[in-house]
């Protein structure tokens, strides 16, 4: 039988390709809200369903399962997964024909969620919105374009095929990872210029309509050094000041891994948590250390608000189709051969 009890703001993740009792107990604590997959939990379609099924069923409201799954370099799961374009093939297209990009996206949008919410995954961590600057080698080919309005356009043309699955999307890395050079999964990443600047360029996508479309964001762990002292997820200013109050998005903000480098500059787990909720993230992600997992669910003691755990309810699919009948239908076969073509030249 289901624990009733609602979402909590803790994202974390499982070691394998099913649930130990370990973590089926993990999994119901009250702040835990989702699971996070990664490519060692994945070995077939098939498996994938069975192990979203198993958590989906431990908890009502069901568990929220998301995954880092954009296309390119970064594609949790591949057998038995369509192929997937970098985003900057895409941003290329763009330079001969502006609308066949467009479409093009789009149903890169539509077979990604497709697939995943017909094994039973809920959300994927994209688009990524970072602009193609040359210096990141973390960001790279993950990006649309060096034009923000080209990168706005082909992110929202992208969510939009997403939504039309029934899946939501998560822009990420406000305000922009695409001009500092280290990688914040290993360093503290450093930007060092000024906010106009920023606003002009990085923040483009988030200002454009496509925020009425993205169910979430995820800030940097990139320190601006010239705006606050602070890394974006950490940051009141950069999540309350500029993303809620002056862009004024409404939905989830989701933090970064808080195990990652750019992260420890905060204290320890709690702490970084601490920072983080009070920043203004809605939900916050541990991944990769399972004693650190440990160490926040029995320490930590936040105060969740009523519109937080609205906005991560929201996180849901609109709809999710049976793995059998997904390769015959129309919509699906249509953006199907339209990857195929793009991938093959």
């Amino acid at each position: 039988m289901s624990l009733q009890q609602p979402l909590g703001p803790v994202m974390c993740d499982v070691v394998g390709h099913s649930l130990s009792d370990a973590e089926r107990e993990i999994l119901q604590h009250p702040l835990v809200g989702g699971v996070i997959l990664f490519t060692r939990n994945y070995d077939n379609p098939d498996q994938l369903a069975a192990l979203c099924a198993e958590i989906h069923a431990l908890r009502n409201p069901a568990l929220i399962i998301a995954v880092d799954h954009e296309g390119g370099r970064v594609q949790r799961f591949r057998s038995g997964f369509t192929r997937l374009p970098a985003m900057r093939r895409i941003g290329e297209v763009w330079q001969l024909d502006a609308q066949h990009a467009r479409y093009l996206a789009q149903d890169t949008g539509y077979v990604l969620a497709a697939e995943l919410l017909a094994q039973g995954v809920d959300l994927s961590f994209t688009p990524v919105l970072d602009l193609d600057y040359g210096h990141s080698s973390v960001i790279g080919d993950r990006s649309f374009h060096r034009d923000p309005q080209v990168s706005a356009e082909l992110a929202y043309a992208l969510s939009l095929g997403l939504r039309e699955a029934g899946m939501g999307s998560v822009g990420k890395h406000f305000p922009g990872h695409g001009f500092a050079e280290a990688d914040s999964h290993v360093a503290m990443p450093t930007d060092s210029r000024e906010f106009d600047e920023i606003w002009r360029e990085d923040i483009v996508p988030y200002r454009h309509e496509l925020k009425l479309v993205l169910s979430g964001v995820m800030p940097a762990h990139v320190v601006y050094e010239n705006v606050d002292p602070n890394p974006a997820g950490f940051s009141r200013f950069w999540l309350q000041d500029v993303l809620r109050s002056r862009i004024g998005f409404n939905g989830v903000i989701f933090s970064d891994d808080l195990t990652m480098e750019g992260a420890t500059v905060v204290g320890d787990i709690v702490a970084r948590a601490d920072a983080a909720h009070a920043a203004g993230c809605d939900m916050v992600l541990v991944c990769n250390r399972p004693d650190l997992t440990h160490d926040l669910l029995s320490r930590w003691q936040p105060q969740v608000s009523a519109e937080s755990a609205a906005r991560i309810d929201r996180l849901r699919p609109t709809a999710r189709m049976h793995p059998e009948t997904l390769p015959v239908e129309p919509r699906y076969q249509q953006a199907w051969h339209s990857l195929q073509q793009l991938t093959a030249t």
